[in-house]
């Protein structure tokens, strides 16, 4: 019975595209909970899955030269809230990275979530969800929402008038009126900010 489940939930891995994110509920119902987390760690164990964290696995990529491939952070996060039901946002140097207001590759990235907190580990990258008020997370605007996160991360004094000119810019692909209305989710200062460029958008 053991070596059966083994074999079902290896053919089925291999099966599946190369680079992609496997998790126990994938096999819901091939097996009890218990058998299909001991498979995952045998598969682990003979090196044809990667653990990323607790119930999180990858089926690796592998280049000849570079070794295991690993998806982007994005995709590892958006993949995760996905299973998990919830809501993330990019947060800290993730959010500048995203804007172009900051040009390094972070090595750590932050979202802020409505789930449960958890780092995952994949390769030399890691990505921390962190929990946060409903609040924070409750604003519409894609743009603006990371506006509000990288504006939080420079603080006041951090804000250049280049930065400003750069926001500004992004902006206009938002609706005006979704602006107003998240910016008043934001600290004052930031929504005082928003509010000065929704007055410069056409």
């Amino acid at each position: 019975m053991e070596k059966s489940i083994h074999n079902t939930l290896l053919t089925q891995i291999l099966k599946t595209k190369k680079g992609r994110l496997i998790f126990p509920s994938d096999f819901k119902g091939d097996a009890s909970a218990d058998a299909i987390r001991q498979t995952l760690s045998r598969l682990v164990k003979d090196g044809v899955l990667k653990r990323l964290a607790h119930g999180v696995y990858l089926l690796p990529q592998v280049d000849p030269v570079l070794g295991a491939l690993y998806p982007s952070t994005d995709d590892i996060a958006q993949a995760i809230a996905k299973r998990d039901k919830v809501r993330i946002m990019p947060a800290g140097v993730n959010a500048l990275n995203k804007l172009g207001i900051s040009t390094q590759v972070p090595m750590q990235v932050v979202y802020l979530t409505d789930g449960k907190p958890k780092i995952i580990r994949a390769g030399k990258r890691t990505i921390t969800f962190k929990s946060t008020t409903p609040k924070k997370l409750s604003t519409r605007g894609k743009i603006c929402s990371l506006a509000i996160q990288a504006l939080e991360e420079l603080g006041k004094a951090g804000v250049t008038p280049e930065i400003i000119i750069h926001l500004t810019k992004i902006l206009q692909k938002e609706n005006k009126e979704i602006i107003k209305g998240d910016a008043k989710l934001a600290p004052e200062w930031i929504a005082q900010l928003l509010y000065s460029i929704t007055e410069k958008m056409k």
